[in-house]
C-alpha cells in the first residue's frame, strides 16, 4: 500500500513517541544481546574507541525503522554523556579521548526502537605498560615467512574507518621496539593504510613492532597503537593437491574402496599442515576401521630433491560402497598458513554406459529426420502453399517492382503444329478462369492480349520483360519440326533482333544449338512468334537468370518426341521438371463410372487430354501456384524498386 504524506509524518511522530516512551523503561527490561567477544585494550593516556554492533540488519532493520543510543556505565548505571577532554558519545561509537586506569570495566549500550529495546555489554581493559618495554602490554602475534618480502598488518582498521567517516585526518607511524621505522629504509616500507613491507625477511626481523595512529578528535590530540609480535618462520609455499584429480571414478556397489590425498608442500621447511576429506560440505573425522567409511591418520615424509618440500597423505576407505555413495563429490582439502587448496573426485556405476541413451538418441533423429524430407518430398507443394497463405507478411508485395503481369503466356498460335480446338480453350478460357478469376494474377496471353498492328519482336520482348514468370505451353508435337542453318546465314529479321544478345553463345553453349561440325546453328520453329518466345525465354532463364520459366506440358511426351526438343528446353525440363497437365486429366479417367458410353472411352487422346478442369484444389494447379510468384503484403521501399527498375 501506497503512503500518503500524512501517513507517514504519523507514523514518524509515534516513532518518536515510542522511543522517548522507552527511555523511561528499566533498562533491565531490554532484550540482552550477549557480551562482545572482542575486548578493547589500551593504556592510560591513550585514547580507546568501544563501537556497538546493535546497529546492524541481524538485529533490526535500522535503515527504516528509527531508533534511539545511550551509553550506560555498568558500575554505576549512569547514562554516560559528554565530557569535554575526556568522553565523546558519536551514536553507537563511545570515544575515551584520554583513557586511565579507573576507565576499566564493563559499558552498556541501550539501543531502542518503537516497539524492541536491546542490550549490549562492552570490555575494555586498561593495563600498564610493562617496566622498560615500549610496546603495548597486549600484543597480537603474525608470522612472516623468510627469504621473501612479506607484510605486517595494523589491526586498527576500525579506528581508521571511523576517522574517515568523520573526515578527520591521521598518521601512521612504526616503531621496532622503542626505535622508530623511517619510510623506505633498512628494508621498510610504508605501505597504504595500515601495513609495514619488510623487503627480504631474515632472523633479525623476529622482533616486536608497534603501529601508532595519530590524530585530534573533539579538540584533543591522541592517539592509539597496537604491538605486533613478528614470529619468523621459514619458507613454505602453497601446498599442491596431487590426489585425487577433480575427476569421475568407476565402483561397484558392495566392493572395497579406497583413494588417497597426497599433498606436497614446496619449501626448506613445512610449517604444520592438517588434511582433510569431506563428504560434499560434511567432514568426515572417523579413523575407526570398524566404521564403513574412514580415514587413515595423516603420515608426512621429507623429500630433499629435486625440489625440496614435504608430503601429507591421507588415505579415505570405503569398506562396502553403497549407492548413496554415488554421484556426489568426496573434496580432500588441505589446511595451512599459505592456503587452502582442494581436489575431488566422483564416484559413478561401474556398469553404466553412456552408449545407450547416445546412441537411441542419434537413432530417433535420424528416423525423425528421415520422416521429415520423406513427408517434405511428398507434400512439399502443399506445405509452401499453406505457409504462404497463413504467413504472407513475410513475403514481398509484388505490386512495385515495377512489372506488369504476374506471368507471360507462351502458348500455339493457329496454323501452328500442334494447335487444336482444345488447346485454344485451355490457353483462352481454362487457365485465365482459374488463375485470374480464382486467385487474382494477372496474366498476358499473346493471343489476348496483343494490340493489332504491333510489332511481334517488340510485343514479346516488351511483354517477357514486364513478366514476372513465363508460363511455356506445348504438346508432344510443338517442337516435332525444326531445321538447322549456318551461323552465317539469317533465319529471319525478328532473329536479327536476338542474336545480339546471345553473343556469348558463340563460345559453344551446346543448349541453344551448336552443330556438330563446329558451326553453330539456330533452331527455327514454325511459329515466329513461338520461335521468339522460346529463344528469349531460355536466354533469360539459362544465361541471365532473370526470369523464371514453367513448362507446362499439355500432352504426354515419349522419349522420341523429347528428342526432337531443343536442347535448352530438353536442358530445363530436366533441371526442374514440368507440371503436366494430362496427368489431372488421366486421374479424371479413371473417376469416370462404367456407364459411360464406348464411343467417349474411344475418344483421342488429345481430346481427352485438353479437356478443362477447373477445380482449383486439383494437384496441377496447385503446382502452378507453387511455381507462380507469391502475393505477399510485405512493403517494397520505394527507393530500392527505384533501383531495380533502372
Amino acid at each position: 500500500m501506497r503512503q500518503t504524506p500524512t501517513l507517514r509524518s504519523l507514523l514518524f511522530f509515534c516513532g518518536l513517541y515510542g522511543i522517548c516512551s522507552g527511555s523511561l523503561q528499566d533498562a533491565e527490561n531490554c532484550t540482552n544481546i550477549n557480551l562482545q567477544l572482542e575486548k578493547v585494550f589500551s593504556v592510560p593516556g591513550e585514547m580507546a574507541m568501544l563501537k556497538s554492533t546493535l546497529v546492524s540488519p541481524v538485529v533490526f532493520d535500522f535503515n527504516t525503522v528509527p531508533y534511539n543510543i545511550t551509553w550506560l556505565d555498568a558500575k554505576t548505571d549512569e547514562e554516560i554523556s559528554n565530557q569535554t577532554g575526556r568522553v565523546l558519545v558519536q551514536g553507537e561509537t563511545l570515544w575515551f579521548l584520554n583513557v586511565t586506569l579507573d576507565d576499566s570495566g564493563e559499558y552498556v549500550t541501550i539501543l531502542r526502537t518503537p516497539f524492541r529495546c536491546y542490550r549490549q555489554a562492552t570490555n575494555l581493559s586498561v593495563h600498564l605498560p610493562f617496566p622498560g618495554e615500549c610496546g603495548r602490554p597486549y600484543k597480537v602475534r603474525q608470522t612472516i615467512t623468510k627469504g621473501i618480502n612479506d607484510k605486517l598488518s595494523c589491526r586498527l582498521n576500525d579506528y581508521i574507518y571511523k576517522l574517515d567517516s568523520y573526515n578527520v585526518s591521521f598518521s601512521l607511524t612504526w616503531h621496532r621496539g622503542c626505535e622508530p621505522i623511517q619510510n623506505e629504509k633498512d628494508n621498510y616500507i610504508y605501505r597504504p593504510r595500515s601495513t609495514l613491507l619488510i623487503n627480504k625477511v631474515n632472523a633479525k626481523n623476529n622482533h616486536s613492532y608497534t603501529c601508532t595512529l595519530n590524530f585530534t578528535l573533539g579538540g584533543v590530540t591522541g592517539s592509539v597503537s597496537e604491538t605486533i609480535d613478528a614470529l619468523v618462520i621459514e619458507y613454505s609455499m602453497v601446498p599442491q593437491v596431487h590426489e585425487p584429480t577433480n575427476g569421475t571414478i568407476s565402483g561397484q556397489i558392495g566392493n572395497h574402496f579406497s583413494q588417497l590425498c597426497s599433498v606436497f608442500v614446496p619449501g626448506d621447511r613445512s610449517p604444520f599442515d592438517n588434511v582433510y576429506w569431506f563428504d560434499n560440505l560434511k567432514r568426515i573425522i572417523s579413523t575407526d576401521p570398524a566404521d564403513r567409511v574412514y580415514q587413515t591418520n595423516q603420515t608426512w615424509r621429507y623429500q630433499d630433491g629435486p625440489i625440496k618440500g614435504v608430503w601429507w597423505e591421507v588415505l579415505l576407505t570405503f569398506s562396502e560402497m553403497r549407492k548413496e555413495d554415488f554421484h556426489i563429490n568426496f573434496t580432500c582439502e588441505a589446511q595451512s598458513s599459505r592456503g587452502h587448496p582442494q581436489a575431488y573426485f566422483t564416484l559413478v556405476p561401474a556398469d553404466q554406459n553412456i552408449l545407450i541413451p547416445i546412441g537411441s538418441l542419434f537413432g530417433c533423429v535420424m528416423v525423425f529426420s528421415i520422416i521429415s524430407v520423406i513427408i517434405y518430398y511428398m507434400f512439399k507443394v502443399d506445405i509452401v502453399l499453406c505457409f504462404r497463405r497463413v504467413f504472407p507478411v513475410l513475403y514481398t508485395n509484388k505490386d512495385m517492382d515495377g512489372r506488369l503481369y504476374d506471368a507471360y503466356v507462351a502458348c500455339l498460335q493457329p496454323c501452328a503444329i500442334g494447335f487444336s480446338e482444345e488447346v485454344e480453350t485451355f490457353t483462352l478460357q481454362t487457365l485465365p478462369r482459374v488463375l485470374e478469376k480464382a486467385y487474382g494474377y494477372k496474366l498476358f496471353i499473346a493471343g489476348r492480349d496483343c494490340v493489332p498492328g504491333e510489332a511481334i519482336v517488340d510485343s514479346v520482348e516488351e511483354n517477357i520483360q514486364a513478366s514476372r514468370r513465363l508460363l511455356l505451353l506445348y504438346t508432344a508435337s510443338t517442337f516435332s519440326s525444326k531445321r538447322h542453318t549456318s551461323s552465317k546465314s539469317s533465319t529471319s529479321s525478328n532473329n536479327n533482333n536476338l542474336s545480339k544478345n546471345n553473343n556469348s553463345e558463340d563460345n559453344g553453349d551446346s543448349k541453344m544449338g551448336e552443330g556438330r561440325s563446329g558451326e553453330r546453328s539456330e533452331e527455327v520453329y514454325p511459329d515466329t512468334r513461338q520461335n521468339l518466345e522460346v529463344l528469349l525465354a531460355m536466354h533469360k532463364t539459362l544465361l541471365e537468370g532473370s526470369l523464371k520459366v514453367v513448362l507446362v506440358e499439355l500432352e504426354e511426351i515419349t522419349s522420341a518426341q523429347l528428342a526432337l526438343f531443343p536442347e535448352s528446353v530438353q536442358h530445363l525440363r530436366k533441371k526442374q521438371g514440368a507440371v503436366c497437365w494430362w496427368k489431372e486429366q488421366r486421374k479424371r479417367q479413371r473417376r469416370r463410372t462404367c456407364m459411360m458410353r464406348r464411343e467417349d472411352e474411344e475418344k483421342g487422346e488429345g481430346d481427352a487430354q485438353l479437356s478443362p478442369s477447373l477445380s482449383p484444389s486439383s494437384r496441377f494447379w496447385k503446382e502452378i501456384r507453387y511455381y507462380m510468384p507469391v502475393r505477399g503484403k510485405r512493403a517494397v521501399y520505394p527507393e530500392r524498386t527505384a533501383l531495380l527498375n533502372l
